[in-house]
């Protein structure tokens, strides 16, 4: 009898100590291979969620969202505990997100917010209109609007449609910008100020690119210069840049950007790029893999916004990280010093 009983305690025991170090699995879904910062945000997502002793589910979907939608379903149907998802299109993904709330799987939406569904649970991302701010208010001042009379000329490339982060972004920058622009001080000789007439679907490089191509040819094509081109991101900048380099012999524009990639602080080097918004994917990676521990350990998820991110569903409780300005004047410290890039990586 003391014999069973000792047996009995020790798997007892056992099964104590295989719970403790049991940590779960959990699917991390990234739009695309495409565009630098999805894979180093899935390469970073997965190495520290690994490290805190977690099975890692990471699928890329190449930017085709059914493919997305299958990875997702498949991952909640796999066993994950948790789901992380960085949407192609926010509001795509409906029936798999009804499939884990019916499971009880909780959802963190990463960096762009998942839309017209009840089922997200948490939403991980930098402060978005902040972003747009920084590049509005860099605008600002390299021109000293409040002190020049202008006209300055003015062209604007935003974002995907489809990604909800992409209003915030431009909203951020022509809410410092609008009153000039009604001021007469920035002047838009496209006409395009719109964020449906300035939008790049997918963000491609290609499509910002053409776009800017067919301004320079149609507005620009007289000589005159163009002062600066606000644009939401790296891709659309380099987009930006590359037309200029093809059809444009006035004066360099001040070129705004985000995500610090590595061919656009190449750029920022060379004069080409005038600033980036540097979102250090370590720092939001690091703010995920703390709350999914939160959501596994039934403890309360660390949020730092509750009225922000509505999906037209619900407010989506949110935590956001903190963006920071990138130029060439500070990229050795911002980049290279903290070991986001090697000097190898910019040459």
């Amino acid at each position: 009898m003391k014999r069973l009983v000792s047996i009995l305690l020790c798997v007892m025991m056992v099964c104590v100590f295989a719970n403790a170090f049991a940590e779960g699995k959990v699917g991390v879904s990234m739009p695309t291979k495409d565009l630098q910062r999805w894979n180093q945000d899935g390469e970073n997502m997965q190495k520290m969620l690994e490290e805190a002793g977690y099975t890692v589910d990471l699928q890329y979907a190449s930017n085709d969202v059914q493919q997305q939608l299958n990875q997702v379903t498949n991952m909640i149907n796999g066993g994950c505990d948790v789901v992380v998802i960085a949407a192609i299109e926010g509001s795509s993904l409906g029936s798999a997100l009804d499939l884990a709330k019916e499971k009880g799987i909780p959802v963190i939406a990463y960096d762009r917010l998942l839309m017209e569904s009840d089922a997200v649970s948490y939403y991980a991302t930098f402060d978005n209109y902040k972003v747009g701010t920084v590049q509005g208010e860099y605008i600002k001042q390299a021109l000293d609007l409040d002190n020049q009379a202008g006209p300055f000329a003015l062209e604007v490339t935003a974002g995907d449609p489809g990604d909800n982060n992409a209003n915030f972004f431009y909203s951020g920058a022509m809410d410092v910008l609008q009153p000039y622009i009604d001021a007469g001080k920035l002047v838009v000789k496209s006409g395009q100020i719109a964020f449906n007439d300035v939008a790049t679907p997918t963000w491609k490089t290609e499509v910002a690119q053409n776009r800017a191509s067919s301004i320079l040819s149609s507005f620009y094509a007289d000589g005159s210069n163009i002062d600066v081109w606000l644009c939401s991101n790296d891709s659309t900048a380099l987009g930006v840049i590359n037309a200029l380099e093809d059809n444009y012999d006035g004066e360099w524009p001040i070129i705004t950007g985000q995500d610090c990639d590595k061919p656009n602080v190449k750029k920022m080097i060379e004069g080409k790029q005038a600033m980036s918004v540097f979102k250090d994917t370590r720092t939001l990676a690091a703010q995920v893999v703390k709350m999914v521990g939160q959501i596994l350990a039934g403890e309360t998820v660390d949020v730092n916004d509750t009225t922000t991110y509505n999906n037209n569903k619900i407010v989506v409780p949110s935590f956001l990280c903190e963006p920071v300005f990138g130029s060439a004047d500070n990229y050795v410290e911002l980049l290279l010093d903290s070991g986001y890039y090697t000097e190898e990586d910019l040459k």
